[in-house]
C-alpha cells in the first residue's frame, strides 16, 4: 500500500472534522492486514471521534482502493499516552513538556533521560535534564535517539 498516496487523500477529510491525521500503519498480524489511522486534536481523542472519522474516511478508502481489491481492516486510534513524536508537529507541541529520550548507546552513563523539552532542530533534540542536583541542557542527535516521547507517570 503507498501510504503517502493514502496520507493525501485522507488528511483533507481528518481534517474538516477538526482532528489531525498524526500517522497510517500498514501492518499484517496473522496474515490479516491491518490500516491504522492515528488521529489527534486539542481536546482529546474520543471512543466517537475515532467512529466519526472511521465512517468518513472508509467510502474514500474504497474509492481510492489502497489494497488493489484485497481485504484489510480499517482502524482509527488515538495516538496513545507515550507514543514517540515523529513529527516536526508532534515535538513543537510538546515544548516545555516533560519527556522520555531513549538513545541507542549510553551517554554519560545512561540510555535513558528524563527532562523538559526545549528545542527540535533540524539534526537535534535539546533537552533540559537535572544530572546529580545541576540542572542542564544535553542536546542529543537524532542518529543517537532511539525515540522521543512523552513522560507518562503513574504515581
Amino acid at each position: 500500500m503507498d501510504i503517502t498516496l493514502i496520507k493525501s487523500h485522507i488528511a483533507p477529510v481528518v481534517e474538516s472534522m477538526g482532528c489531525e491525521l498524526l500517522d497510517v500503519e500498514c501492518e499484517v498480524k496473522r496474515g490479516d492486514t491491518h490500516l491504522t489511522f492515528f488521529i489527534a486534536n486539542e481536546a482529546g481523542i474520543t471512543l466517537d471521534d475515532c467512529e466519526r472519522v472511521h465512517r468518513a474516511i472508509d467510502p474514500v478508502l474504497d474509492e481510492l482502493d489502497p489494497s488493489k481489491g484485497a481485504p484489510y481492516t480499517l482502524n482509527v486510534s488515538s495516538p496513545g499516552l507515550d507514543r514517540p513524536f515523529k513529527t516536526l508537529r508532534d515535538f513543537e507541541r510538546n515544548y516545555g513538556k516533560k519527556v522520555e529520550v531513549k538513545l541507542y548507546d549510553p551517554y554519560r552513563g545512561k540510555k535513558v533521560y528524563e527532562g523538559v523539552l526545549i528545542e527540535k532542530a533540524e539534526h537535534t533534540v535539546t533537552v533540559a535534564v537535572t544530572v546529580k542536583a545541576v540542572d542542564e541542557r544535553i542536546q542529543f542527535e537524532d542518529s543517537k535517539v532511539v525515540y522521543v516521547r512523552p513522560y507518562v507517570s503513574f504515581e
